[in-house]
């Protein structure tokens, strides 16, 4: 899921977002209860028409944005005190709150309100972190009033048998999908993948299963391969914009000198409208020079290569051949800047 933020995929339009063909958005609670207000979208007709979008949007809970705000947060069994990250006033953020403000938004996916559970984290704070997720869980569940379905999120930490007590408690109740919270905050990736593999394959098979805030490329087919459905992440749009790109042929910051007179496009396996159109070099002058079509472009490329990656895995998937696309995606190795060096005579032109 390509994330929108404030309801808007930065740097891009809606009409551009239809282009890639993601099937579904993320947009975030916690910005858009403080700006512009769940009230003034839902008069005007709710998100999908307040950022003309007619495919389905996702909402987290509002819960992580809150976790981030460590140091002028305060929590309590009835939920969370913080402050703006915008003028420092203050807030109340309650399951009951949370959900108000996504069927205000009128998504399509509302995600009950938790408590992201920290890293580093004793077994003692990570257990009392998931209680009271779980309660407010049923909270959650108990304040819906609208059409949006309801996914859960089970926390735990880094402890095997708190997932398993959290997956238990979380899929026992009445949600429609069920995530994995508390990771990708600051745990190596070789923790992540245990918990992963340790959890996923408990969660019931009827339901989506969504991993929240994951990530690279290889955190995508690795998270399919233990069992995931459902992905987002700020990295491809993030990255695009501090000119980092990801391409069939390794990961690349096109301010890199080599590409200032490059004729090529930058992925020639890729068919996004940013490399059937413009070369390696314009793309460097475009980032280096500052100009805002940088962005735009870079953003394009980041969001077709995941976009693309996910529809290769589902007809992997399909065709019973997921095994050798994940150990030949893996064997690239697309963490690593990788492209060649341009070739005599080489054009920039269609994939």
């Amino acid at each position: 899921m390509p994330v929108g933020t404030v309801a808007s995929v930065k740097s891009l339009t809606s009409d551009q977002l239809r282009q890639i063909d993601p099937e579904i958005i993320l947009c975030n609670t916690y910005h858009l209860m403080l700006r512009p207000g769940s009230e003034l979208i839902g008069k005007i007709g709710g998100l999908h028409r307040f950022m003309d979008w007619d495919r389905p949007i996702l909402t987290d809970s509002g819960g992580f944005q809150v976790f981030s705000l460590a140091n002028t947060r305060k929590i309590t069994e009835e939920g969370v005190e913080f402050r703006s990250h915008l003028d420092g006033s203050k807030h109340f953020l309650s399951p009951e709150r949370s959900i108000e403000i996504q069927e205000q938004l009128g998504v399509d996916i509302a995600m009950a309100f938790d408590e992201c559970t920290p890293y580093p984290a004793t077994r003692d704070e990570a257990e009392k972190s998931m209680a009271l997720t779980h309660r407010w869980a049923k909270r959650s569940l108990d304040a819906r009033r609208g059409e949006s379905a309801l996914f859960g999120i089970v926390q735990g930490g880094t402890f095997a048998d708190l997932r398993r007590r959290s997956v238990e408690e979380i899929s026992s109740l009445p949600f429609e999908g069920l995530a994995i919270g508390g990771l990708s905050v600051g745990e190596p990736k070789e923790e992540m993948l245990r918990v992963l593999e340790d959890t996923v394959p408990l969660l019931p098979a009827d339901r989506p299963r969504y991993l929240m805030g994951v990530g690279t490329p290889e955190d995508l087919v690795e998270g399919v391969a233990a069992g995931v459905d459902m992905f987002d992440c700020v990295m491809p749009t993030r990255n695009a914009r501090n000119g980092t790109l990801f391409t069939s042929e390794g990961k690349v910051s096109i301010k890199n000198a080599r590409f200032r007179d490059d004729p090529r496009p930058l992925d020639p396996e890729c068919g996004c409208p940013t490399c059937r159109s413009v070369s390696r070099a314009y793309l460097r002058h475009l980032f280096v020079s500052g100009e805002m079509a940088s962005a735009s472009y870079n953003t394009i490329h980041n969001l077709w290569f995941y976009v693309d990656l996910m529809r290769r895995i589902r007809q992997a998937v399909e065709s019973n051949s997921f095994g050798a696309f994940r150990e030949s995606f893996l064997s690239r190795n697309l963490t690593d800047e990788a492209l060649s060096e341009p070739a005599l005579g080489s054009t920039a032109g269609g994939a």
